[in-house]
């Protein structure tokens, strides 16, 4: 299926023209996913905890596609090269919470912004879909992963020792949308909601 086909293209321009982003839209999409995610866990998921995320959120779910040739060079197909699973619910008070639960990268794509860009339209997500704060948990030794959180905003709220099932360590770390570290994320999105906000009044207050 092509990009433009898709129903589920995720709009804006990421680091690189040739990869397109599509939110998740059935269970054709799900093995990508573990392909994808399993080759960096420290501790298998059953499908059933992919079904969960991407069943009850697939909004919340961001793929990455680059188009590349079939078999026989007669064609192309689409083929998935990172992905990142997230959730936004509703806790107690009314409050929303995001929480990012998968971010993989294929290895031959690392390095070039694309992890990145995928965490920020990620954040975009939760952030239209009411969060006010989002969470995650990464291993303590995944140095890459931490800086790349720490750029975008995230703190370290907590350390949990033996956290997997490898033994390893974990920090949990936060991102307050409403925060200044979060701004500079946030911030471009928040004020491209107003500006669409504020052009819907004033067509229908011309009417």
């Amino acid at each position: 299926m092509a990009a433009e086909e898709s129903t589920a293209v995720v709009p804006g321009t990421g680091p690189e023209d040739n990869i397109f982003y599509v939110t998740y839209t059935d269970e054709t999409m799900l093995p990508d996913i573990q392909r994808l995610v399993s080759k960096d866990l420290s501790e298998p998921y059953s499908i059933f905890t992919y079904r969960y995320f991407v069943h009850n959120w697939p909004d919340q779910c961001i793929c990455g596609f680059v188009n590349v040739p079939t078999a026989d060079g007669a064609g192309t197909r689409r083929e998935m090269i990172a992905t990142i699973v997230s959730k936004a619910e509703e806790q107690e008070f009314g409050m929303k919470q995001g929480y990012i639960a998968m971010l993989a990268v294929d290895k031959r794509y690392r390095n070039r912004g694309i992890g990145s860009y995928l965490v920020r339209k990620g954040i975009e997500a939760m952030v239209r879909a009411g969060c006010s704060e989002i969470m995650l948990e990464t291993e303590a030794s995944n140095k890459g992963a931490l800086s790349l959180y720490t750029r975008l905003g995230f703190v370290k709220d907590d350390k949990m020792v033996k956290y997997y099932l490898n033994g390893g360590d974990a920090f949990r770390l936060k991102l307050w949308v409403d925060r200044p570290s979060a701004l500079r994320v946030v911030a471009p999105f928040l004020l491209q909601q107003e500006e669409s906000g504020a052009a819907e009044q004033a067509t229908a207050s011309s009417h």
